[in-house]
């Protein structure tokens, strides 16, 4: 498929409404949702994907009932465990985004393994977003700058885009070439908010756990249709 995105980026919703639809419960929705991450993550890496980044946890997510957080908790480590051989058979390397230290200790320990574990990996980056909220991730890189600035290790003039991104959590990503949200809704809900400037967006009905591998080929072949810019005309573009 040509062109193929280099970054793909995924807001996984529709977890609760897809069980609610079949008469469960909201963890029941969420054990699916696992699921369809699992295919997911194989299926980016099959066809060619060369970074994924998954909306698994938002800064917003922790207002959520304590019983329904510590299950997402559960399952994110149960996910770790069960996909160790799993990465590290496909050359998988995983990393993290946000805000880790509010995560409890029984999934710090176990995910800060895994990361290790596939540091050396080349196949695909799988990036877990955890509590992450990308205003939460500008604000603390502009503190970072400001305290660069006024240590006298930075003039706030020299101050750009490449400074704000490189002083980013994402600042080893590249760019998402397209976002992609499941389960009818067409919002950005502070996701990679500076990072996806120039992302194209792909919205789908289908709920997360019903998401497959045809819809992800969905999405990437309405990408390849689409004419990337970046705000210059289609003739300097060529």
């Amino acid at each position: 498929m040509d062109p193929l995105p280099d970054h793909v980026a995924i807001i996984m919703d529709g977890n609760g409404r897809w069980a609610a639809a079949r008469g469960g419960s909201r963890p029941d929705g969420h054990r699916q949702g696992a699921e369809a991450v699992r295919r997911t993550v194989r299926a980016a890496r099959e066809l060619g994907i060369r970074y994924l980044t998954l909306y698994a946890f938002s800064t917003q997510n922790w207002e959520r009932p304590a019983a329904e957080v510590a299950g997402l908790m559960r399952l994110l480590v149960r996910f770790v465990h069960e996909e160790r051989a799993e990465l590290a058979a496909r050359g998988i390397r995983l990393v993290t985004i946000g805000d880790e230290a509010r995560l409890p200790a029984f999934v710090r320990g176990p995910l800060a393994a895994l990361v290790e574990l596939t540091r050396a990996n080349r196949g695909m980056t799988l990036c877990l977003a955890l509590s992450y909220g990308a205003r939460e991730s500008i604000v603390q890189a502009v503190r970072r700058l400001a305290r660069a600035a006024a240590s006298g290790r930075l003039l706030p003039e020299a101050i750009g885009e490449a400074e704000l991104s490189a002083a980013l959590d994402t600042c080893a990503l590249p760019p998402p070439d397209l976002i992609i949200r499941t389960s009818g809704e067409q919002r950005l809900s502070n996701f990679l908010l500076w990072e996806s400037a120039y992302a194209e967006l792909h919205f789908t009905d289908v709920m997360w756990p019903d998401f497959r591998r045809d819809d992800l080929l969905a999405a990437l072949r309405a990408y390849a249709r689409r004419e990337r810019r970046f705000g210059r005309v289609v003739e300097s573009v060529a």
